[in-house]
This record gives structure tokens, C-alpha cells and sequence, in this order.
């Protein structure tokens, strides 16, 4: 089969598009016939060295896919050949990524795509919908009426979470880069989308919430905690899923004086039974159009390198140049 895979971390043009073997499904896995994959930052981390890990090698790069079971194993009890799924979770832990024309999933970590959703779609919608729902539902307990911040409204996990939380019954403040960004973040649902360029973020936030932001969802690699903890309402939660190297200041009394909480999370760490309750909202509101992921552009999985060397321009350089998912067809 065609695979993207590396020898050793490093940059991305140490990604190899050649062959690779077959895998073969062990009791509990299903044989996944990949047909859309998708770039993510944690992706790049890993292929880099960024994030020390054991990788089997040749290692095969990605986290999440979409495809058709074309076999399962004699302990596989829910996933049948025929079957459309989707699922994350892999190239993490010592696992085999995804970035090949098959893939050997164990059945704890996919999920049935529903009828209405693509592969890409699917693809698209893994990692960043598991890392959005975790975030809401299992940490911050987000509830209806509440006002929610997320960083970058296109970004992939910042246009997830700004449609969950209208699913929820949340309000919504984003901030895009330009104008047409922040068009593009009202049409997800946000209420106010700012412009960070040409606006005064804080101002306009305090404007819109003057009792402060019930949940403050971080996606930047930096985080400003001395104005986030004034902008959050007495009870606030943050939520923290980015900027592994980051020491910044934080202001420790205002923040208890508060009754504010911290939450900190790595998607991959969540249980398969989190993971799947998560997978469950996902597919229904993917069913009733309340959830659209958003994909920047679809590439073939022989670009792979040139695929990761953007998502690292606009991760770590934040170039700018990407406004959702890379999404990859084998």
C-alpha cells in the first residue's frame, strides 16, 4: 500500500511517500480502507521531535481518518466490513498513524460516520470535534445562557468550538484576522466576532459581556492570564490545550478571589468511553447541520510533506495563510 511515513523526526521533508506494508488487524482491530485523513498541529509535533515519543519505525504519520471497514476481527463487536467510520487517536502512544491506504484501528477508537457527513468531513471533524466536546461538556460544563471566548473562529478547533457552544445554547465571541474572517465566524454562529487587527479585542469583549466571559477557551500558544482573569465572570472556567513551552505570569489572586477554575488537557489522554460519548453529540449534530467543519483546502496524501511544512508555518509561524483543516485523500 502507498504510506506517508518517516525513518527518523525531523523536518517535513523527511516524510517519505512510497510504500509500506499492509497491516494486518489484530483480534480487536478493524482493517479501515482510509479515505480522507486530516493535517493536525500535534501531527507535526510528533514528526518533528518536538513532542518526545517511541515511534515504530518506519513511523506512519496522522491522527485522525475516515474510511470503509474491510475487515474486522473475530473481537470486533459493533463494525463490520462495509461499514463507513471515522475515528483519531492514532499515531499517538505507539500506535501507527493513519496517513496510508490502510489502517488497522482498534474498534474502541472509531465511530459510524453518519449518512449526511463525507469522508472529508469526517476527517476533518475528528481530532479538533473530540478536543472541542471534551473541552465543553466533560471540563467546563458549559450550559445554555452562558458566554463563551475562543480564540480564532476559523481556526479548526476554534470553528468547532464556536459550533458546539451554539449547539449548547451558548453565546459566542471569537476573533478572526480580518474581515472576511470574521464574516466567515458569524456564519458558524459566533455572536460577536472581532477583528484583533483593526479592534480593541478587550474593549469589545467587555462591551458584549460586562459581567465578564463564563468560559474562556484558549487556543494561543501564549496565553495573556493577567487579561484573561479580568475578563472572566466570577466562576469562570479556562480552558488550556495549547502552548506546551509557555511560562507565562499568572495572577494568582484574582483568580481565586473569584472562585475561577483552570482546566488543562491533552485530547489523546481522554478514556475510549469519554472519547465516545463525545463521538456521539458529534454525529448528531453533524446529522442536523449543526456542526460543519471547516476545511481550508484537500490535497492528495503524496503532498503529505508539503502539507505539514503549512500546518507548521501556521501553527508555530502563524503565518496566517490557513483558515481550517488540511484535509489529504489517498
Amino acid at each position: 500500500m502507498k504510506a506517508a511515513f518517516i525513518q527518523q523526526v525531523g523536518p517535513p521533508e523527511n516524510i517519505v511517500y512510497g510504500d509500506a506494508p499492509k497491516p494486518v488487524p489484530a483480534p480487536s482491530q478493524c482493517l479501515v480502507r482510509v479515505r480522507a485523513v486530516a493535517v493536525n498541529p500535534i501531527d507535526t509535533y510528533v514528526r518533528s521531535g518536538l513532542v518526545p515519543a517511541k515511534l515504530p519505525l518506519p513511523f506512519i504519520v496522522g491522527c485522525d481518518l475516515a474510511g470503509v471497514v474491510v475487515e474486522a476481527g473475530p473481537e470486533v463487536k459493533h463494525f463490520k466490513p462495509g461499514d463507513r467510520v471515522w475515528g483519531s487517536n492514532q499515531g499517538l502512544l505507539g500506535r501507527q498513524g493513519t496517513f496510508a491506504e490502510f489502517a488497522a484501528v482498534e474498534e474502541c477508537w472509531l465511530y459510524p460516520t453518519p449518512s449526511s457527513a463525507s469522508d472529508e468531513q469526517a476527517a476533518a471533524t475528528a481530532l479538533v470535534g473530540l478536543t472541542a466536546h471534551l473541552g465543553l461538556v466533560r471540563d467546563a460544563k458549559l450550559q445554555a445562557g452562558e458566554i463563551l471566548f475562543v480564540n480564532g473562529g476559523t481556526g479548526g478547533v476554534g470553528s468547532a468550538v464556536t459550533q458546539m457552544a451554539k449547539a449548547l445554547g451558548a453565546q459566542v465571541i471569537t476573533t478572526a484576522g480580518c474581515d472576511e474572517k470574521a464574516a466567515v465566524c458569524r456564519q458558524l454562529g459566533a455572536d460577536l466576532a472581532v477583528n484583533y487587527r483593526t479592534q480593541d479585542v478587550e474593549a469589545e469583549i467587555r462591551k458584549f459581556a460586562p459581567n465578564g466571559v463564563n468560559v474562556w477557551w484558549e487556543t494561543l500558544r501564549e496565553p495573556n492570564f493577567e487579561r484573561t482573569v479580568s475578563l472572566l465572570a466570577p466562576r469562570g472556567r479556562m480552558i488550556l490545550m495549547a502552548g506546551r513551552e509557555a511560562r507565562p505570569v499568572f495572577p494568582v489572586g484574582p483568580f481565586y478571589v473569584k472562585g475561577c477554575s483552570l482546566h488543562g488537557f491533552a485530547m489523546f489522554n481522554a478514556t475510549p468511553d469519554e472519547q465516545r460519548a463525545g463521538a456521539a453529540d458529534i454525529n448528531r449534530w453533524l446529522e442536523a447541520g449543526k456542526l460543519r467543519p471547516r476545511i481550508d483546502r484537500v490535497l492528495p496524501l503524496s503532498e503529505a510533506a508539503a502539507a505539514h511544512r503549512l500546518q507548521e508555518e501556521n501553527t508555530i509561524g502563524k503565518a496566517g495563510t490557513l483558515a481550517g483543516k488540511i484535509v489529504l485523500k489517498p
